[in-house]
């Protein structure tokens, strides 16, 4: 019997089937970079598939042959200060990359194309990484 259940999100998709519950970040133009919205939808999609009794293992990925996600949507935070980036930076932290990684449910991060900055953090909290032939990983080089 296959029981599929979908949440419908602005910025991300999530489908449960057959105990596995995929999350998959929509924002292709942008290259699922994330922003607030996007964090927090996917705080959400992670603690209801968490929550969910059927549901044995949580994928996430991005949308699109670019991007897993190539990091911080720079444009919500360009004019932010040292001060006010360190507070997004540590709300985003707490709500998405700490919340996963300590997630009961196993979390698999499907890794296509860019995994930049936050997306190499959100790929890093996940329990396991699988990563395609396209996949670029990478971090912020900072003097």
């Amino acid at each position: 019997m296959t029981i599929t259940f979908t949440m419908t999100y602005e910025n991300i998709l999530s489908k449960s089937q057959n105990g596995i519950t995929t999350i998959t970040i929509n924002r292709p133009s942008k290259l699922n970079a994330l922003n607030k919205a996007t964090i927090e939808e996917l705080h959400k999609a992670f603690d209801q598939a968490n929550k969910d009794q059927k549901s044995k293992v949580i994928i996430i990925t991005g949308s699109g042959e670019k991007a897993f996600v190539a990091g911080a949507d720079i444009s919500e935070f360009a004019n932010f200060d040292v001060t006010n980036g360190g507070k997004l930076a540590a709300k985003g932290q707490a709500l998405l990359f700490d919340f996963v990684e300590n997630l009961e449910t196993p979390v698999i991060a499907a890794v296509n194309g860019f995994a930049l900055g936050g997306g190499l953090e959100l790929a890093m909290a996940a329990h396991f990484r699988v990563a395609s032939d396209t996949a670029k990983m990478g971090l912020p080089k900072f003097h």
